[in-house]
């Protein structure tokens, strides 16, 4: 997940990753759920147990999300569950400061003093961090045989080099939003391509029922990347060679998307030019005002919709899987957040208890309706609570766990610099064939 401002929303506190005012409900389930005894034993992990000799103090590293509540609240209610392990919380920028949060991680991680102990990591960063050395495999904690409540492709995305070096968190994918009202005006379809998204986008326009067909991101920024990722991967098209060492980012597939994306903008203007600095918030503020009839986002966006001192368009959108171009099928770019133990913590015992605890079963499900994240467990997608309460994630469970992986490789931080530059360029420019050539020059340069 990348790139969402804080702002403040009339009558609630200034948040980055879902705006809602109401905070009640703080400790939910946390004195049935979290109790001491049955700390990390309910998971069916077959975890080994942290045997602190007294109470140990360790640190814990996010990116600010919020919700009904924060990670800071999570902090705590596993500080008051139980008095073995006291966790420090560090507040790191929110996922709209992607890059300032991997850096502040790198910093930390490369001085390998084992602070922080517990961090949460981009899954682009994973690998990375994991070849640096810097993250704890996590087999010796985690049997293989124990690992079958996870997403198999989450697990995946956890692994490097044959080990498991991050845990599974929550994840997310970009996703297709629509006004369910003004689509019933223009044919009552969800478009499931890209022609037909831009045909009602722009008809609807024209109409007058929308100040705008379609709102994407297309700030020089990580979610360009992902907003990238999608709509190549939706055209059959690729960023980097399977064996991650050779772009293909200038190949017909990727240059066709990237162009159509110009195209919303130049030639069909079904999508304002400001979409060219907009990441999340400022593309989904005006799709909640009820000025936007498609928007391209995350899970957040959902359950700010639905709340009527945020949004103008309560019980009015829908949600669906991205559309695609002929002969492709649908991408969504996997987003979210997964854990990773300091390699050089000194209090390692502890560090996996507290581990264990964010990714459990009850922490995931309190994750997943205070937060709207997506739980990384299949079997909380069939959880009544959630289902009532967060309808399109059970909804759209085939688009989380279907997702698109950004390109996979140690050297992402590099990569990803060089995308967000080189598309960006296309898409102010419109030469789109040239600017993906010499992107992919560069890439291949970093790659190779």
């Amino acid at each position: 997940m990348t790139d969402i401002k804080k702002g403040p929303v009339s009558g609630s506190k200034p948040v980055a990753h879902v705006t809602i005012a109401d905070r009640r409900q703080f400790l939910i389930g946390s004195a049935g759920l979290l109790g001491a005894a049955t700390l990390g034993l309910g998971t069916g992990l077959g975890v080994r147990r942290a045997r602190a000799q007294s109470r140990a103090e360790i640190s814990f590293a996010s990116a600010a999300f919020f919700g009904k509540e924060t990670f800071g609240d999570l902090i705590k209610a596993f500080n008051e569950s139980q008095d073995r392990v006291l966790v420090k919380n560090i507040e790191l920028p929110p996922p709209s400061s992607s890059t300032e949060v991997y850096q502040g991680l790198v910093q930390q991680l490369a001085r390998r003093t084992g602070t922080p102990d517990v961090f949460s990591q981009d899954v682009v960063w994973i690998a990375g961090f994991a070849a640096a050395g810097w993250a704890l495999p996590l087999d010796e904690y985690f049997p293989a045989d124990k690992r079958s409540a996870y997403f198999s492709g989450t697990l995946n995305a956890c692994t490097y080099d044959g080990k498991l070096t991050a845990l599974p968190w929550f994840m997310d994918s970009g996703m297709f939003y629509y006004r369910k009202d003004v689509l019933e005006k223009h044919g009552g379809k969800v478009p499931e391509n890209w022609a037909d998204m831009a045909t009602i986008a722009a008809a609807a326009q024209k109409a007058g029922d929308v100040d705008f067909g379609y709102l994407w991101q297309g700030k020089q920024a990580e979610v360009l990347v992902c907003d990238a990722v999608e709509i190549i991967t939706s055209n059959n098209g690729a960023i980097l060679a399977p064996d991650g060492k050779s772009s293909l980012i200038n190949q017909k597939a990727a240059v066709d998307a990237i162009q159509f994306l110009h195209g919303t903008i130049a030639t069909s203007k079904i999508s304002p030019q400001d979409v060219l600095s907009w990441d999340e918030e400022p593309s989904r503020q005006p799709f909640t005002s009820g000025k936007a009839m498609f928007m391209r986002n995350w899970s957040y966006v959902y359950p700010i919709a639905q709340d009527a001192k945020a949004s103008q368009v309560v019980d009015k959108i829908g949600v669906a899987p991205l559309p695609s171009f002929p002969g492709g099928k649908s991408s969504a770019c996997l987003g979210g957040y997964q854990l990773g133990v300091n390699a050089n913590s000194k209090q390692r015992e502890a560090a996996i208890e507290l581990l264990t605890w964010l990714s459990s079963t009850e922490t995931q499900h309190r994750i997943a309706l205070n937060f709207g994240l997506a739980p990384t467990r299949p079997a909380l997608f069939q959880d009544e609570k959630i289902k009532t309460e967060q309808p399109f994630m059970a909804s759209l469970e085939k688009v989380f766990t279907g997702a698109t992986a950004r390109p996979i490789t140690p050297e992402y931080a590099k990569v990803t610099l060089a995308l967000q530059s080189g598309i960006s360029k296309a898409l102010v420019s419109g030469n789109v064939q040239a600017e993906m050539d010499a992107l992919a020059t560069q890439i291949d340069q970093i790659v190779g």
